[in-house]
């Protein structure tokens, strides 16, 4: 199976701050990929370098055959038009109607006629059960239901590419497994490719094909859920299993207590 997605030898920083080092990763064509870790892992970052929003210090993201970072303007808005993106807490635009907000990307990307835009905008929420939402506006429902708007606005194109960052954060525990649900539902039945960037383990394993875990900048497991679960790598074991002993520590690093009070050199 090809990949839509190849990372090779990745680093970015900004400025002497290493954000990323030497990622190797493949995304195939039709799989939900999960790229997880702890806040400040670099995985937000990895989705940004996809879209092309940033470039890399060296190495290269190959996505459909193209070298996002070599591509000229032009070339990387029709790149950006295969590819999907429900942000972080969604970001609807809360003065515009929950159709609006879905048919925005239509208007914006095609020549569409508005009668066609309509049926699309009605079907795409349809499909994750708003269609009768589509007057009100995204302060009149609940934060999953406009999690789920989101989400049809980021399928409106049909896109190749769909990247979801952090789809499940601030959501309860119903709307988790719903929106869960339809990553992988609309996945399957558009034949694309997703990039799922989450610290939910229970949510992502359900749905994912594969999994790869960041920890400061690099890549310390990956392989299927499964593999996953019974893994001995201390990050993956601490991580998966909510432990609270184990490589990420709960005191940011630096002195001790007893040295920031003056105890350190007492005898």
């Amino acid at each position: 199976m090809s990949n839509l997605v190849e990372i090779r030898d990745l680093h970015f920083s900004y400025g002497k701050r290493a954000i990323l080092s030497g990622l190797h990763m493949d995304f195939p064509r039709g799989k939900v990929v999960a790229v997880m870790g702890g806040s400040g892992s670099g995985k937000t970052t990895v989705l940004r370098l996809i879209g092309g929003q940033i470039r890399p210090q060296k190495g290269t993201v190959n996505v459909e055959g193209q070298v996002v970072h070599q591509l000229k303007t032009r070339d990387l808005y029709v790149l950006r038009r295969k590819m999907g993106m429900l942000f972080q807490h969604g970001a609807l635009f809360t003065d515009l109607t929950v159709y609006e907000n879905v048919a925005f990307p239509l208007r914006e990307h095609t020549d569409l006629p508005e009668e066609l835009i309509r049926d699309l905008v009605l079907m795409k929420l349809h499909s994750v059960g708003l269609r009768n939402a589509a007057k009100l506006k995204p302060g009149e429902i609940s934060g999953g239901m406009a999690r789920r708007v989101a989400l049809a606005r980021s399928i409106a194109l049909d896109p190749q590419l769909i990247m979801y960052d952090e789809p499940f954060a601030g959501l309860d525990p119903i709307s988790m497994g719903v929106t869960a649900n339809l990553i992988r539902n609309l996945n399957d039945a558009l034949g694309s490719t997703t990039i799922l960037v989450s610290h939910d383990v229970k949510e992502s394993f359900m749905i994912a094909d594969y999994v790869y875990f960041l920890s400061q900048g690099k890549i310390v497991a990956h392989g299927t859920p499964a593999d996953m679960m019974v893994s001995t790598d201390p990050y993956v074991k601490q991580f998966v299993h909510a432990e609270s002993d184990g490589p990420v520590p709960f005191h940011y690093p630096g002195k001790s207590l007893a040295d920031d009070l003056g105890l350190g050199a007492r005898k």
